[in-house]
């Protein structure tokens, strides 16, 4: 019963911290800094994850992997909306794709421990981090030569 109670306790004193950091995260409104916030939300609200699954609260879970890629997602438009050139300001573009690896990770591991009715919105989430992070990929690295024309085989003469 003591380890329930402290166990409720850090997980609410995780939320707290959660919340505010949520709070600063929607407050920001450059993209350089927004990323930066999203590093130290991430770490709390991983971390209330884990809390939440150890306790079998997958719900929960379900709710912060959901938050994460929406904060994801309002960074990423952000960062296309105020520096849209992702060759000339790249550093920003490289932390939140830096973010979006690590995230894709958390879900995956999330995934394995989920119950199977509670793993579709799971999966959801993890399709729309991979795609974030596939169109980060593209921004970082643009196809700069257009794919090689084949040339037809010269036909042979017969003598």
């Amino acid at each position: 019963m003591l380890c329930a109670m402290l166990l409720m306790s850090g997980t609410a004193a995780g939320l707290d911290k959660v919340s505010d950091l949520q709070q600063r995260f929607d407050k920001e409104t450059h993209a350089g800094a927004k990323v930066k916030e999203l590093d130290k939300l991430t770490d709390a609200q991983f971390e209330a994850a884990r809390k939440a699954s150890a306790a079998g609260d997958y719900i929960t879970v379900g709710f912060i992997m959901e938050k994460y890629r929406d904060n994801v997602r309002d960074c990423l438009e952000l960062l296309k909306k105020q520096e849209p050139d992702a060759d000339r300001h790249p550093g920003s573009y490289r932390q939140l794709e830096l973010q979006t690896r690590r995230g894709l990770r958390e879900v995956e591991d999330t995934m394995l421990t989920a119950p199977p009715e509670l793993r579709p919105p799971l999966e959801i989430v993890h399709k729309d981090i991979l795609d974030m992070d596939d169109e980060l990929i593209r921004l970082l690295f643009p196809k700069r030569t257009p794919d090689p024309q084949k040339v037809p085989p010269v036909p042979e003469e017969k003598p």
